[in-house]
């Protein structure tokens, strides 16, 4: 394939048009809006930006990758730890409801319209769950599509959903949400290409208030997301 090619599926899969209800998680953003951590384009920025760093978008890119790999060595029991790993590292009740729906929808639409073989590798029945970026790492082994670009486009994905949830929020407008994304475009580069080579013993997070604004918004009194 060449890098055209490599890239429109996974512009399809990351895109809000992909049913996996992306649109319904703002992954603590909205507790953090509501608390006044996001007054402006230039704090959403930084809290992005931390995120992607140290937070939890950095372990799921690790995940997809070690996933991707496993997939492609077709490693079914390798592929199970991953898993297993990847639901347990939720750091709280909302964050484990965000990945496996997601992960979960986009499994069942991926079968039905990209099948692949390596999603055989996969134990589960109807009511086992599965982490979103080991989802994606699975499904992209099994079209072939490189890790690189598959990380690259996942956390766009992440990033993009996550500004997407600010605009509805009234945190950023239009133009400010667009710049935001824009200037995260480096660090997503250099998250991607540094998880690519990571494996499992570089997980870790350092992102507090972000999982703290997760488990506050458990219990916020109105909410416009699910997380």
């Amino acid at each position: 394939m060449n890098d055209l090619t490599t890239q429109l599926p996974l512009a399809i899969w990351m895109s809000p048009m992909f049913p996996v209800g992306a649109f319904a998680y703002s992954h603590g953003l909205e507790w953090a809006f509501e608390a006044g951590e996001l007054p402006n384009a230039a704090a959403l920025l930084a809290w992005l930006d931390t995120l992607l760093g140290q937070g939890a978008p950095r372990n799921d890119a690790i995940l997809l990758a070690e996933a991707h790999r496993a997939a492609k060595a077709g490693n079914r029991q390798t592929l199970a730890e991953i898993g297993e790993l990847a639901l347990a590292l939720a750091t709280s009740r909302e964050r484990r409801l965000e990945t496996a729906t997601q992960g979960n929808a986009f499994l069942l639409v991926i079968s039905k319209s990209w099948p692949c073989a390596a999603l055989d590798l996969l134990d589960r029945s109807d009511e086992d769950d599965v982490a979103y970026p080991v989802a994606v790492g699975i499904a992209a082994a099994g079209h072939e599509l490189a890790l690189s670009t598959t990380l690259e486009m996942f956390l766009l994905g992440v990033v993009s959903n996550l500004v997407s949830a600010a605009l509805r929020l009234g945190a950023v407008g239009q133009t400010d949400g667009q710049g935001v994304i824009a200037a995260l475009l480096p660090t997503i580069c250099t998250i991607a290409q540094s998880c690519a080579d990571a494996a499992l013993d570089d997980l870790g997070s350092s992102a507090f208030r972000a999982d703290l604004a997760a488990l506050k918004h458990e219990t916020q009194y109105t909410r416009l997301f699910r997380s």
